[in-house]
């Protein structure tokens, strides 16, 4: 859902006390950041101990977060000091829909600081950014989801007012069952 109008201007900046002499700025991404995204990709899989499971490329982050049929947005965090800028983490959200409240809502995919940048706000800075763009929007909900042994993430999400979700359980069919359960359709 978009309004035909940015949600944030390139150049928006987030500085926190933890940052030290460094400036936070978060963007949107650009064609040029895809090798950054995968890296960050594969580094949060490893995180959560699927090191080999991310099939993705860089040909498919360009097609769906910058082609023609746009899939999915992503903001990168960036640390600049008086001599360079450094990617420090990312997220990456697409919009759902509700049918229940007849609007779209944003859903997380993907929300990662790389360990060197952790504890100095870019987490948070993130995740309020694209909580943010939802209420510009005017998307009624934000949700995302958190492995079950991630206390520390759990913590804090709580922390900001997050809710876990105790009766829905997420369903997935991938592969295999994907496509048998597609051969059922008349």
């Amino acid at each position: 859902m978009s309004t035909g109008k940015p949600a944030m201007t390139d150049r928006q900046s987030h500085t926190d006390a933890a940052l030290n002499d460094a400036a936070l700025n978060l963007r949107p991404a650009t064609p040029a950041d895809v090798p950054q995204i995968l890296t960050f990709i594969r580094d949060l899989a490893t995180y959560e101990r699927e090191p080999d499971a991310v099939i993705a490329t860089e040909a498919d982050l360009l097609r769906d977060g910058f082609g023609p049929t746009k899939r999915f947005h992503c903001i990168i965090a960036e640390l600049t000091t008086t001599d360079t800028t450094t990617a420090a983490g990312f997220a990456l959200y697409f919009y759902n829909y509700s049918t229940w409240r007849g609007h779209a809502g944003i859903y997380l995919e993907d929300l990662y600081v790389s360990p060197e940048h952790r504890r100095k706000g870019i987490g948070k800075a993130l995740l309020t950014r694209v909580a943010a763009i939802a209420v510009a929007e005017g998307c009624p909900r934000y949700e995302w989801a958190v492995l079950d042994w991630n206390t520390p993430s759990i913590d804090f999400y709580q922390q900001l007012g997050a809710v876990m979700k105790s009766d829905w359980k997420g369903m997935q069919v991938s592969g295999d069952a994907l496509a048998a359960l597609a051969a059922l359709s008349r």
